[in-house]
């Protein structure tokens, strides 16, 4: 087969999916290796580019992790994780602010432009867009002993989101990029896991889809093989007998509820694969696992 007969069969493929997914709004959580590599840099950068301009209406939300800890690493202040999460103090606050607001939001918008898109950045904070609470942890020893409460700091749970800022700048053609900071009731400033703002955000935008974007394939089973669809039911089965383990709980959790509050599906696909967004929309098998809720037999991708 040449290249033109293999791009054309790649487009015909791609032709009913376009008009599936036409004016349909599609929030991507966007971190891991993706943020980090230059070539799938400019590759995420044209997808959501490209998605823009067949009329699909693309809102990221990224994460920066990385990117904090070489911050906080060379201003000589000690990164400490409580539960997996950040602990987040008055300084580090600062730092998760500037970098997640400053120069990783910016960066994200100028690889977007250069592409030819129109991305505007945003902070959480904006027009109090991501409204938070402070996450405490209740941390159990027992029936004979009194739970420990944690403090993570600064760590923060959405409340509330007030999508019209972003339902604004998407009209107008914008493609709004998230820094998932949050504000509290006394203007305090929350740092906010990255899945958790994105799920909620497809949740107050009605959206279509959450793509999260990761550095595996997906889920697999016992067996090593890829589930390429999963129902919600399903999803909790393989958490409590352990086919689902470490950092793909929080993702498989926030999917679940995710769908279960009315975004149709939640796929987590390997961003560190080349054009990992539009093999995901616009292939027949797609390239992740998908969360949905039960369906009628015949709305499901293959799985492989």
């Amino acid at each position: 087969m040449d290249n033109s007969q293999l791009v054309s069969e790649i487009l015909v493929e791609a032709l009913p999916y376009i008009r599936q997914f036409a004016g349909m709004t599609i929030v991507v959580k966007y971190g891991g290796h993706a943020m980090v590599d230059e070539q799938l840099k400019e590759d995420f950068a044209r997808d959501i580019t490209l998605l823009k301009f067949i009329g699909v209406n693309p809102v990221v939300v990224h994460g920066g992790g990385p990117q904090i800890n070489d911050v906080l690493d060379r201003m000589g202040i000690k990164t400490k994780f409580v539960r997996g999460m950040r602990f987040t103090d008055g300084p580090t606050m600062d730092v998760v602010e500037m970098v997640l607001g400053g120069k990783v939001n910016k960066a994200i918008v100028a690889q977007i432009n250069r592409q030819g898109g129109k991305a505007v950045g945003l902070s959480g904070k904006d027009a109090g867009m991501i409204q938070a609470v402070k996450m405490t942890i209740t941390d159990s020893h027992g029936e004979n002993n009194p739970p420990e409460i944690i403090d993570p700091g600064m760590v923060g749970e959405v409340s509330h989101i007030d999508p019209a800022i972003i339902q604004s700048i998407t009209r107008d053609g914008f493609i709004p990029i998230i820094a998932p900071v949050g504000v509290g009731s006394g203007g305090e400033t929350y740092n906010i896991n990255a899945d958790l703002v994105a799920g909620k955000m497809a949740e107050a935008l009605d959206a279509g889809r959450l793509i999260m974007l990761t550095d595996v394939d997906g889920v697999l089973d016992n067996s090593g093989r890829l589930q390429s669809t999963l129902e919600v039911d399903r999803v909790n089965r393989m958490i409590a007998d352990g086919q689902i383990t470490g950092g793909m709980i929080p993702k498989m959790t926030c999917a679940v509820s995710t769908v279960m509050s009315g975004v149709q599906k939640v796929a987590v696909i390997n961003g560190t694969k080349r054009h990992a967004l539009l093999l995901e929309l616009f292939t027949d098998r797609g390239i992740g696992t998908e969360v949905v809720c039960p369906s009628p037999p015949g709305n499901e991708k293959l799985t492989g």
